[in-house]
C-alpha cells in the first residue's frame, strides 16, 4: 500500500511539473536573464517562499524535516568558501545547468545572494526545463549559511548548512533540510529533494579534496 502510494505521488508530481512548466510562458532553457530576475521577484512577493511560518493545518501542505552529513578532507578555510558558492554547485547534479544570479549584496554581515537555478529534467522522453528561485544568505564568520528556495508545483525548501571544524584539517558539513509541499506528494519530494543534496554533496567532496575547485 505505502509503496503504491510513493508511486502514485511520484506521478502525481511528474504531472504537475510537466502541466506547470508547459503552461508557463517562459519555460524553455532560452528564457532570458530578464525573464528570470522577473519570475523570481513574482515568486518572492506571491508565495513568499523565504517565510518558515508551518503550512496551516487543512491548508493541504505538509512540513517534513531532514538532514544528511559529510566530512570532507580539507579545512573549513577552503571548503566554506567552496562550497557555499552555488555556481560551484552546476554540474554536481545531472539536472542542474546554470545559475543566474539577480542580486548580490551585504546586509547585517551577511551577504545575501537572490538567484534563479535552471535545471534541465528528462521526463518521458523529453526535456522539461525547472526554474528554482531562491536567496541564499551566508555567514562566513560563524561558518553557515541558508537558502530558501521556490519551485513549480508549489516545493520549498529551508536549508541551513553548517559547516564544523574537525580535527586533522577536515570539515564536516551537515545540511538541515525542510520542505514544504502539497500533502499528496510531500514524501516525493523529501525523498528526491534529500538524494539530489546527497549527490551534490559527494560531487562538491570529490571536486575540493581533488582541487578542481
Amino acid at each position: 500500500m505505502k509503496k503504491h502510494l510513493r508511486l502514485l505521488a511520484a506521478q502525481l508530481f511528474a504531472m504537475a511539473l510537466v502541466i506547470t512548466v508547459f503552461s508557463s510562458p517562459a519555460h524553455a532553457d532560452t528564457t532570458s536573464d530578464a525573464q528570470l530576475a522577473a519570475e523570481w521577484q513574482t515568486a518572492w512577493d506571491t508565495y513568499k517562499f523565504y517565510d518558515c511560518t508551518p503550512p496551516l493545518p487543512g491548508s493541504g501542505r505538509s512540513r517534513a524535516t531532514s538532514s544528511i552529513s559529510i566530512t570532507i578532507n580539507a579545512p573549513a578555510a577552503k571548503v566554506f568558501p567552496a562550497y557555499s558558492n552555488i555556481n560551484n554547485h552546476v554540474g554536481m547534479h545531472s539536472f542542474l545547468k546554470r545559475v543566474v544570479t539577480h542580486k548580490d549584496w551585504f546586509q547585517y554581515g551577511k551577504r545575501h545572494i537572490n538567484f534563479t537555478a535552471v535545471e534541465e529534467i528528462p521526463y518521458e522522453g523529453a526535456i522539461v526545463t525547472s526554474n528554482t528561485h531562491a536567496q541564499q544568505r551566508i555567514n562566513a564568520d560563524d561558518l553557515y549559511y541558508e537558502t530558501d528556495t521556490w519551485s513549480l508545483p508549489g516545493v520549498v525548501t529551508h536549508q541551513k548548512i553548517v559547516f564544523t571544524k574537525l580535527a586533522g584539517g577536515k570539515t564536516k558539513v551537515t545540511e538541515y533540510l525542510t520542505f514544504d509541499a502539497d500533502t499528496s506528494l510531500i514524501d516525493f519530494v523529501v525523498a528526491n529533494g534529500v538524494a539530489s543534496h546527497e549527490v551534490t554533496q559527494a560531487g562538491l567532496k570529490q571536486a575540493i579534496e581533488s582541487g578542481s575547485i
